[in-house]
């Protein structure tokens, strides 16, 4: 990651704590990379890139909502302006709206497409560019193991807007192999951050009712952490990585091998 210019979606954070893409980003500065922090909220973006400052690492925080393409070529030239290229495009924004097939809304399904699965269409559509005059560049996407599995949480939408980014990935893997450009696709499994304690704590009694059903569904007996996300996701950003392109990476402590029932 030595000075490579790295792009996080979803830098921030929406509690105390570390979520996926705050670890992420810290992590890509902790390895080297310059980070652009990008997030809805801006004191978030900016809480993320002051920690990566105060290791010393560089970072800019920028505010970006990623269902408008406006605001992503904005972030693109911002962070172009700065280090001159992109090398890392990391898409870790994502939502939740409840409802199986008859439950849930048109207007919930449309939106929930939008953040979780237009949004890397336009982020890639806005970096791609860019990568392809550099001569390469690695895409991480950050999907859901509810992609490929049911998890017992009724999110339709959800599930099948991550089984698109799955397929999306795939796709850019393919159509852009040749041009130096990888793309691999994360799928996180039971992960403890403050993103899933407000999205689904209203299914379990309270918070630590929450994380000890999901941590008896793992065959580690345990749930998995941000920094767990992080770290597969700076590999597969990395040239360690860099004859691989199009994998689905589970990160889930086994459960997706497994028939288990749900966490319900």
């Amino acid at each position: 990651m030595k000075e490579k210019a790295v792009l996080v979606f979803g830098a921030g954070s929406v509690g105390d704590g570390w979520g996926n893409g705050k670890a992420a980003a810290v992590a890509y500065a902790r390895e080297g990379g310059r980070v652009a922090c990008v997030d809805i909220d801006a004191a978030s973006a900016e809480t993320t890139a002051a920690i990566i400052r105060s290791e010393g690492g560089d970072a800019l925080a920028l505010s970006a909502d990623v269902t408008c393409a406006a605001q992503i070529d904005a972030v693109v030239q911002s962070m172009t302006d700065r280090w001159g290229s992109i090398d890392v495009l990391h898409n870790n924004v994502g939502m939740n709206l409840p409802g199986g097939v008859t439950e849930a809304t048109e207007e919930s399904w449309r939106r929930v497409f939008d953040v979780n699965l237009t949004s890397v269409f336009l982020t890639c559509k806005a970096v791609l560019p860019w990568m392809v005059r550099q001569g390469g560049g690695a895409i991480v996407n950050v999907s859901s193991l509810a992609s490929i599995r049911w998890t017992g949480y009724p999110y339709v939408s959800y599930c099948a807007s991550k089984a698109g980014l799955n397929q999306l990935t795939r796709s850019i893997a393919i159509e852009y192999a040749a041009q130096g450009i990888r793309a691999n696709v994360i799928l996180p499994g039971l992960i403890d951050t403050p993103h899933v304690v407000k999205q689904i704590g209203g299914y379990h009694a309270d918070a630590e009712d929450m994380r000890r059903r999901r941590a008896a569904m793992v065959p580690m007996k345990r749930q998995g952490d941000g920094w767990d996300i992080a770290w597969a996701s700076v590999f597969l950003a990395s040239d360690q990585a860099k004859f691989i392109t199009g994998v689905e990476l589970p990160v889930d402590g086994g459960q997706s091998c497994t028939m288990a029932g749900s966490v319900q």
